[in-house]
């Protein structure tokens, strides 16, 4: 299964009276079809946005730039443990050190108000992605159940040898060994009582 959504996407165009670029397609879907059925006003609605992006911005390049400052610590750090003994209270005494880890606080309750069931009471992951990259989307619909097959395959737990190698399109003989080796793991990990017949599938 494969869509290509970049190529379904046009080039973005300014709103009027705005410093927004907004798809023109996902502005016709918001103007005529979202805002009338939940009742909100085209210029309150992109005005809002705009604001929001405004007042939140600065704070989202700071949280970048403290994740980017953690990536590195944490990159060094293995780096300086190369083939060191590994040491659980160690590695997590360090990331607590440089603010990866913070203390457990007391219970608390959300308090935003007109939050959708969805999102306030249903519990789950939610899963934001950039939709005009057809791969994320993709990863992102198979999240729930191909989690563990995707980790495999796109990481070195499973050998480039015997033509396992990953390559730029989807290798059968990769997926084969992905298979086997996830189904190894959850025997060894949560093996069931009884057998059962599992059934893999890869979505291409």
């Amino acid at each position: 299964m494969h869509a290509n959504v970049q190529e379904a996407l046009s080039d973005p165009q300014w709103l009027a009276d705005s410093r927004l670029s907004i798809e023109p397609r996902f502005q016709s879907f918001v103007e005529d079809e979202l805002l009338p059925a939940i009742g909100v006003d085209v210029s309150t609605f992109w005005s809002g946005l705009q604001q929001l992006i405004e007042d939140l911005s600065p704070e989202n390049r700071q949280l970048l730039h403290t994740r980017d400052k953690l990536q590195q610590q944490i990159d060094d750090w293995h780096i300086e443990h190369r083939g060191q003994p590994w040491s659980h209270q160690n590695y997590k005494s360090f990331l607590i050190e440089i603010g990866y880890l913070k203390p457990q606080g007391a219970p608390f309750q959300i308090t935003t108000s007109n939050v959708d069931p969805e999102i306030a009471t249903i519990a789950g992951p939610q899963l934001v992605v950039p939709v005009n990259n057809a791969r994320f989307a993709l990863n992102a619909a198979n999240a729930r159940w191909g989690s563990l097959y995707d980790a495999l395959y796109g990481t070195d737990v499973i050998s480039d040898e015997s033509g396992q190698a990953a390559g730029n399109g989807y290798n059968p003989v990769r997926g084969d060994a992905v298979i086997r080796h996830a189904n190894a793991f959850l025997d060894r990990s949560i093996p069931l009582m009884a057998p059962v017949m599992l059934m893999s599938f890869v979505i291409r």
